[in-house]
């Protein structure tokens, strides 16, 4: 009896590593996170939340929600044999890698921008991805033999494969050959360069990935399109609108989160307005139901929290690095990147990451939709959400105390200088 009331469950890294657990039948989503930063040992996965994928589709999981709401009558019956799979995936890209404080997640974070390149189909941009493979290659082989050490080597095997640091269309473009000639220059010239270095450099280098830092939800034109064709991304500042066209994607929108107005959804009818200055129509699409309608809201609400609140934390971090490149209080920035470390644990910014909110406003209880079984909710539902954005002109989203010694530093260097 006490085997019926307990669940399997394995989440999948993106590492290609697992983690198992076993949970209650009528558990919610929050036991497989403890469970997880429990062998993980880490005590917040930050940019990270668990996903399940739904129609071809990753959703990322309410924490609140019973797991029961995510995998349906088969979670009721259960399984002996196969787990239920879970996905641990990068629900809230960054700008800057050290606003992952955790060297852990900072690896594993890595390590998905490394397959998101992988699969990227920025073909205007290759020049990038060979800053990204001499990057990664610092970060995972460390420096380049000397000259001679390296002809020798050659005669008996080539030290990485192309496959695993260039999309194959750029393997096809420019020939092995050429990837392995040119490649390893790059790599040479960030010889002393650390791996945690490397790896910070790899992330700030990603950011520029038009395809990149942006999580794809799949959606309709018309509601009985049979197959998909716009792609709504969620990236870092704002919102982008692909249309895959003859195989392609083309970019039809970029709106910053400051050129929306709002978001709403009725069943699953998804509704963008932007604001009225850029004169466009309301855009209307077709997700695959109510039920990810809600989860894709959420994340877009949850996303442009997050861009919010650590909107200073990457301004002042984009200062000091400025600093250091320019040669000029390398002492100071050093000094400063420890307390700005020290600040984002003890502030509210850490934990923004993974329980920023906007306010939704809706017209049904949440409470009472997840009693209830995910075929009830069919498309015709009149249940309507919608969420606003409101940035005024100035506003702070931290208590000031808390962000006031970003210019004190500042104003602090440049007195000394």
């Amino acid at each position: 009896m006490r085997t019926k009331q307990r669940r399997q469950v394995c989440i999948l890294l993106p590492n290609k590593q697992h983690l198992d657990c076993t949970v209650r039948v009528k558990a919610r989503s929050r036991e497989v996170l403890t469970s997880v930063l429990r062998q993980l040992g880490v005590s917040d996965l930050q940019v990270f939340s668990l996903a399940v994928l739904r129609d071809n589709e990753y959703l990322f999981l309410d924490l609140d929600q019973k797991l029961s709401k995510y995998f349906g009558k088969r979670w009721s019956r259960g399984s002996r044999t196969v787990p239920f799979i879970v996905f641990l995936r990068v629900q809230y890209y960054v700008e800057n890698g050290l606003l992952i404080l955790s060297s852990k997640v900072q690896q594993l974070y890595y390590t998905e921008l490394r397959q998101k390149a992988l699969r990227s189909q920025s073909r205007h941009q290759e020049a990038l991805f060979f800053q990204l493979a001499a990057s990664a290659l610092q970060a995972e082989v460390g420096d380049l033999q000397r000259e001679e050490e390296k002809r020798q080597e050659r005669k008996h095997r080539c030290y990485f494969l192309p496959e695993d640091y260039f999309p194959s269309w750029l393997i096809k473009r420019r020939g092995r050959d050429y990837l392995l000639q040119h490649c390893p220059v790059l790599h040479g010239e960030l010889r002393g360069v650390s791996r945690s270095q490397a790896i910070l450099q790899f992330i700030k280098e990603a950011s520029s990935l038009q395809d990149g830092l942006v999580t794809f939800y799949r959606m309709r034109q018309e509601k009985k399109e049979l197959r998909s064709s716009i792609l709504l991304g969620v990236a870092v500042k704002g919102v982008r609108i692909y249309q895959g066209v003859e195989g392609k994607l083309c970019l039809l929108y970029d709106f910053s989160w400051t050129n929306i107005d709002r978001f709403t959804f009725q069943g699953s009818r998804f509704e963008i307005a932007a604001v009225g200055s850029l004169c466009l129509p309301k855009l209307v699409y077709y997700t695959h139901s109510a039920f990810h309608s809600k989860h894709v809201l959420k994340h877009l609400s949850d996303s442009h929290g997050l861009c919010v609140t650590t909107r200073d934390a990457v301004n002042y971090i984009q200062q000091l690095e400025d600093m250091q490149a320019s040669q000029f209080y390398k002492e100071a920035y050093i000094c400063d990147m420890a307390r700005l470390r020290q600040t984002l644990q003890s502030g509210s910014l850490t934990s923004s990451m993974s329980d920023c909110s906007v306010a939704v406003i809706t017209s049904t209880a949440w409470s009472k939709e997840e009693e209830e079984e995910e075929e009830e909710e069919d498309e015709g539902s009149v249940t309507e959400f919608e969420w606003c954005i409101d940035e005024p002109e100035e506003v702070f989203v931290d208590n000031p105390a808390e962000v006031s010694w970003l210019a004190e530093l500042v104003h602090g260097s440049e007195e000394e200088s």
